[in-house]
């Protein structure tokens, strides 16, 4: 992987991905050799390792497709990519990710109106949205994106711990004070809507991304979210767990470094090379 360079693009999971494999792949570098620089920047972030001249990077687009402000107002185009996808272009490697923020409403939506070619919506059915927003995704990544010099992975969807009816627990309120993961290998929660939206869209591209599936060894780690943990919230909040919990996120070390083994296994097979 001399002089080249991986980039996460997505949301906050993908994030979540992108710190691991820095923590990773710092700690496996001989002492000698731990040269490193941190660009960081809103929407590209770059950690580079200065004496292999590699470089990870994330890039935040939590839809993929565009969102533009017009009069104030986020438009979400379902339909297009352009500013963003210019930085995508000419990269080794390529993990895109997107859901996450698809189904937020309130004040954690993160767009005022939705665009599709000429018809604007103040809302539609999520699903519907989620798959031509990937539609848009998908079509943009085989017309722009060079096969030959770039290797292209999806992140499939991160579940989130917030119903302990899920894994038939009549105590917990949701993720907080979980400390081991679902006992066996079948989880009894609802499998994530939008893997079908997925698996839909990469089966239709000319040149499929390859899907590094964790969906469902992530639904077994109930345990290994931040809860009140996270960086991010007060002392205030921490003392209310049942309502402040982050259990959509991982921690680290944690379960996204099993997904960057899974990464590292794919990135290097024979039949996918």
């Amino acid at each position: 992987m001399r002089n080249k360079t991986v980039m996460f693009v997505g949301d906050s999971l993908g994030r979540n991905q992108w710190q691991s494999l820095i923590c990773m792949v710092h700690a496996a570098l001989p002492r000698h050799s731990q040269s490193t620089k941190l660009i960081r920047g809103d929407p590209l972030s770059t950690f580079k390792f200065l004496e292999y001249e590699v470089s990870i990077a994330f890039y935040r687009a939590p839809y993929l497709v565009d969102i533009d402000v017009v009069k104030r107002r986020r438009i979400l185009r379902l339909d297009r990519i352009s500013v963003n996808g210019e930085a995508w272009k000419g990269v080794d490697v390529l993990s895109f990710n997107s859901g996450h923020w698809w189904s937020h409403r309130g004040t954690l939506q993160g767009w005022d109106f939705m665009a599709d070619g000429e018809s604007y919506y103040v809302d539609m059915d999520r699903l519907v949205a989620f798959q031509r927003g990937m539609s848009t995704w998908s079509k943009w990544v085989d017309q722009n994106i060079n096969r030959n010099i770039t290797k292209v992975f999806f992140q499939s969807t991160s579940p989130t711990h917030y119903n302990p009816a899920e894994w038939n627990d009549p105590v917990s309120k949701n993720c907080y004070g979980e400390k081991e993961p679902v006992h066996g290998s079948n989880y009894s929660g609802i499998y994530p809507a939008q893997m079908r939206v997925l698996k839909g869209v990469m089966k239709a591209m000319r040149h499929p991304a390859y899907m590094l599936d964790i969906t469902m060894l992530s639904e077994l780690r109930k345990d290994g979210h931040p809860s009140v943990y996270s960086g991010d919230l007060s002392p205030e909040q921490r003392a209310n767990p049942d309502r402040s919990a982050d259990c959509s996120h991982w921690c680290l070390p944690g379960l996204p470094d099993t997904w960057n083994q899974l990464f590292y296994t794919a990135l290097f097979f024979k039949s996918f090379l």
